[in-house]
């Protein structure tokens, strides 16, 4: 996989409101994540991964994506922090990821970069990428949102199992209503120990809140969870729960 400091641009372009959960909702949700036993950090920061098929038919929601990562990224100002990793595929074989970034202002303008352009799914670089980085320094979380899945499904399976086996969930968020997407981002989702949901315009609130729910685990695991359950934000808890 390329690694840059900047995404960069190569190539040519071819392609309600939240209601509240009750609180024996919300204490399903918290008994969930606690059952995934995540490991003590090994430094003084969450580290997360914010994956995105950048291929044409994405482009639609571009726009919507890139500003959903900036409320994930505000949502861990107040928590003590949180380290991103931007990493996106596009075109025949391009994938890169950027370095970590723990400023979401940052990390917006790495996005902005970033057009979308034809090509075929890169899912399994991906999850390769975060095994390896968490084989490196341990990953609290993956978060992939995308639209399509082209590759073979036993081949994604397997190297979810080795991230389920390091204690990385994956929250696979899919755009649209492809058939086989689903069925492999469902089967990613519970090999990791993660949640799968799907999303469009109408959702793209919920999306965000479930965002910052996800970066809240990462950054500060159950304590973390727990605070924003006190702040009376329990759209993203109701939803997560509604996953697993």
């Amino acid at each position: 996989m390329a690694k840059d400091q900047t995404p960069a641009s190569t190539g040519t372009r071819s392609e309600t409101a939240v209601t509240s959960s009750s609180r024996s909702e919300i204490d399903a949700f918290l008994k969930e994540v606690k059952a995934r036993k995540p490991a003590v950090q090994t430094g003084p920061r969450g580290r997360l991964i914010f994956a995105l098929d950048a291929t044409m038919s994405r482009q639609p929601l571009w726009d919507t994506a890139c500003r959903l990562q900036g409320d994930m990224f505000r949502e861990t100002a107040a928590i003590g922090g949180l380290d991103v990793q931007l990493v996106y595929y596009r075109g025949l074989a391009e994938c890169r990821a950027s370095g970590w970034v723990s400023d979401a202002t940052r990390l917006g303008a790495l996005m902005e970069k970033i057009d979308c352009r034809g090509g075929q799914t890169q899912i399994s670089k991906i999850l390769a990428h975060a095994r390896n980085e968490t084989q490196k320094c341990r990953v609290q979380a993956l978060v992939f949102v995308g639209d399509a899945m082209e590759e073979a499904i036993d081949h994604l399976c397997a190297v979810a199992g080795e991230l389920g086996l390091l204690g990385v969930p994956v929250f696979a968020f899919q755009e649209g209503h492809d058939a086989a997407a689903e069925r492999a981002f469902r089967e990613i989702a519970r090999l990791t120990r993660g949640a799968y949901c799907r999303f469009d315009m109408s959702a793209a609130h919920e999306l965000a809140e479930l965002l910052r729910a996800v970066a809240a685990y990462a950054a500060g695991g159950m304590k973390a969870l727990a605070d924003l359950k006190a702040r009376n934000s329990p759209g993203a808890v109701k939803l997560l729960a509604q996953l697993r």
